[in-house]
């Protein structure tokens, strides 16, 4: 049958009005990347545009996030000295804690979000602790991750992230947290973490590299859809208050069936190589900057609610609301 309100559609107005999908400044999450020292707002030469910042220069990011109307963020750490079991992760004065307390002081409307992981902190470069062949020893891990979120709960973070995938993360951080009295601080998994190429840059953004081999064992295949399911399921069940899928661009269709099994918040997360092959693109004229904005609206349409993106601050300046 033909659809006679199709040519309604080609005024620009109505267009608008019809549009099922929307993105709203209140969907993004912005990265950001702190390290020691004093004084420093240095590039990251993996992805242009977003900066190193010493806890004396998060006022910058702050107004930029307060000017765009951004205000959720995730916080990375990068530390200088790293030993085996990631000790400056849970240091109550490390670097993490002392930028969520800055930028509640900077900025108490700013939701913080941290990840809890140990890659960044440990001389090894894997997230958790190793056995003595070399492989993440799960139950030992676990132990450490609960006394990262828990020292993050203690400096005034508004959510955890583990970004681990140990099995068991989200049950042992729930724990640790209510038995302190954290009991109303929510948690994101890193629900659907798979082992991807996508991550280049951020590991170099966040002095995150592996030592020696990958991180395969604990992250999940790239081939598998029905185990994302299960790994979604299994942080449901251990209490995690919202869910991720990551990367976003090429596993739409993991978002989807995420979204239509689980009646979940739901977050994705655009990582570091989707956004510099974007920007990439975009500076050598391949394409034109619209397709940013594109993807987004790919990873909401997918089932996202959420989305942490390193385009969160340009692509604000483009929102109304």
């Amino acid at each position: 049958m033909f659809y006679r309100g199709r040519r309604l559609r080609r005024n620009s107005t109505i267009r608008s009005m019809l549009q099922e999908t929307k993105l709203y400044k209140s969907d993004l999450i912005l990265p950001i990347f702190v390290c020691e020292g004093e004084n420093i707002f240095q590039e990251i030469t993996s992805l242009k545009g977003h900066y190193h910042y010493s806890i004396d220069n998060l006022y910058k990011i702050v107004d930029q996030m307060k000017k765009a109307g951004i205000l959720s963020c995730i916080l990375f750490g990068i530390v200088e000295h790293k030993d085996a079991c990631g000790s400056e992760a849970y240091n109550d004065n490390g670097i993490i804690q002392q930028a969520i307390r800055k930028i509640k002081e900077l900025n108490n409307d700013i939701y913080v979000i941290a990840d809890v992981c140990m890659c960044e902190y440990t001389d090894h470069g894997h997230c958790g602790i190793l056995d003595d062949d070399g492989n993440v020893n799960n139950d030992e891990t676990l132990k450490y991750l609960s006394k990262i979120a828990l020292s993050y709960a203690k400096a005034g973070v508004d959510m955890v992230a583990p970004s681990d995938m140990m099995d068991g993360h989200i049950l042992a951080l729930r724990n640790i947290l209510d038995e302190n009295g954290f009991t109303n601080l929510p948690i994101m998994g890193y629900s659907a973490k798979f082992a991807s190429a996508y991550y280049g840059p951020f590991r170099e953004a966040a002095h995150s590299t592996p030592s020696f081999g990958d991180r395969q064992s604990y992250q999940m295949d790239y081939h598998n859809g029905q185990e994302a399911l299960r790994e979604v399921e299994a942080d449901i069940n251990e209490g995690a208050d919202i869910i991720m899928v990551k990367p976003a661009m090429a596993y739409l269709d993991i978002i989807k069936e995420v979204n239509l099994n689980y009646n979940m918040p739901l977050c994705a997360y655009q990582v570091s190589g989707e956004y510099a092959m974007l920007v990439s693109a975009v500076d050598q004229g391949l394409m034109n900057e619209s397709v940013i904005m594109e993807s987004l609206i790919a990873i909401k349409r997918a089932g996202a609610q959420l989305i942490i993106t390193y385009f969160a601050l340009d692509v604000a300046k483009e929102l109304n609301s």
